[in-house]
């Protein structure tokens, strides 16, 4: 179990930190370009980011996460390290699944105002950086 923790939190840490620069930088910066260009940019940010060691990381975690949630209940053991995997499940995982995928397919589809678009997804994806780092946190705890 502890290193199915020490997986899960690195994990959690990695994909928090990623979200963290989007959220303090990449986002401002794509918004200071013209629309176009900034939707751009954001379509290939998206497409890169469809790789399989970022993918691996992400889904990875998720499942480093469900299995902890379930070592735990099977085991017994303090419950911080299952709320800081729900945590990623349910704020990163969850979040991404209902907010952000939906919102990129729509820019790649150019179905969106960049504008409305980068506030939105910023506004959500500033819920999976806390998410994600709180989640961090209770399993570095736990």
């Amino acid at each position: 179990m502890t290193v199915l923790r020490i997986v899960a939190a690195t994990g959690c840490g990695l994909v928090a930190g990623l979200l963290f620069a989007f959220s303090a930088g990449v986002m401002a910066a794509l918004g200071r370009l013209p629309g176009r260009d900034g939707a751009a940019a954001m379509r290939a940010i998206n497409a890169a980011v469809l790789n399989p060691v970022f993918l691996g990381m992400f889904v990875g975690t998720g499942l480093a996460c469900a299995a902890l949630v379930v070592g735990v209940a099977v085991t017994g053991g303090s419950a911080l390290p299952v709320l800081g995997a729900a945590l990623y499940l349910a704020g990163v995982l969850g979040v991404t699944a209902a907010v952000n995928v939906p919102l990129n397919d729509a820019l790649a589809a150019g179905a969106v105002d960049w504008d409305r678009y980068r506030a939105r997804w910023t506004r959500w994806n500033h819920v999976r950086t806390l998410a994600g780092t709180a989640g961090l946190v209770l399993l570095l705890l736990g």
